[in-house]
């Protein structure tokens, strides 16, 4: 009982922050300083999962070059969250939009220079940890920070579609789950597990969508109830492959949770596993949905 009240009270204080910074613009009636607010706490998230993510390989023996692994990603952040904010952030606007764009076009070459002055035995698997490090965490978080700055409440309902599949898919596979899904990299996850989930978000996609438009004159959710139910497909199936892809990488450690920043539930990657994975494919499904 008390491992339960402290998982409790931990996830909300993980909502409660992540919800407040998402919406610290509308709360402070500040644009600009909403914006900032949710900057630092994806960079704040993205160096707590860049940290546990290089730990975690090096516990294989690999030497990923560090430094360059948290400048790239904090600056990919940057460049999310920058591309709806160059008017509010003018000073910085050339530094916040080429400065990652030339990030990634030299991590390559210059981790590979940089490895010829190392001592390593997988030269080039430490230059593939250091780039992967960017792409696993800097890239959706800074695609995060993107929708936040054009529309918080298309943010809102893909992290909200992702934690109602995730607790409707623990509890459905409590309840009725009998057939493993991926025991090799998640013992736990059920079929009948992962089908309530993803049916459940689908549902909570279309209902959310339908009634903020006959609700609202003016939608800010400009989605159809058929694509919220599309976006709670996407958001179950792939949120879910998300969190096996960061199981497997713990068990290829050998380690049972990525960190203890939340008592009761692990490390960053812990939390934000199924997110990093999914947010790509929202993006793109939302451009082709126009938005």
């Amino acid at each position: 009982m008390k491992k339960f009240w402290i998982r409790t009270a931990s996830a909300m204080a993980y909502v409660a922050l992540f919800v407040g910074a998402m919406y610290s613009g509308v709360l402070l009636n500040n644009d600009l300083a909403g914006r900032l607010i949710f900057l630092a706490f994806l960079l704040f998230v993205a160096v707590g999962c860049t940290f546990e993510y290089f730990r975690m390989v090096k516990k294989l023996g690999a030497k990923p070059i560090e430094w360059l692994g948290y400048l790239a990603t904090i600056a990919v952040v940057m460049f999310g969250c920058s591309l709806h904010s160059c008017y509010a952030l003018a000073p910085f606007a050339f530094l916040a939009l080429v400065v990652p764009v030339v990030m990634l076009m030299l991590i390559f070459p210059v981790a590979a220079i940089i490895k010829l002055w190392g001592r390593s035995d997988h030269p080039f698997g430490d230059v593939g940890h250091t780039i992967v490090s960017v792409f696993y965490v800097g890239l959706p978080l800074g695609i995060m920070g993107l929708m936040q700055g054009h529309n918080p409440d298309i943010l809102m309902l893909v992290v909200a579609l992702v934690w109602i599949n995730d607790a409707c898919a623990y509890m459905g596979g409590s309840l009725l789950g009998k057939h493993k899904m991926w025991e090799r990299h998640s013992p736990g996850k059920t079929w009948e597990g992962t089908a309530i989930g993803v049916m459940l978000a689908m549902v909570a996609g279309a209902l959310a969508c339908y009634i903020w438009q006959i609700s609202f004159t003016k939608s800010y959710i400009s989605l159809h109830w058929w694509q919220g139910a599309l976006l709670g497909l996407v958001c179950g199936v792939i949120g879910t492959l998300g969190d096996l892809v960061e199981s497997m990488l713990k068990r290829h450690v050998g380690v049972k949770d990525s960190g203890w920043i939340m008592p009761g539930h692990g490390g960053f990657l812990d939390r934000f596993d199924s997110l990093l994975i999914l947010t790509p494919f929202v993006l793109v499904l939302l451009f082709i949905f126009g938005l």
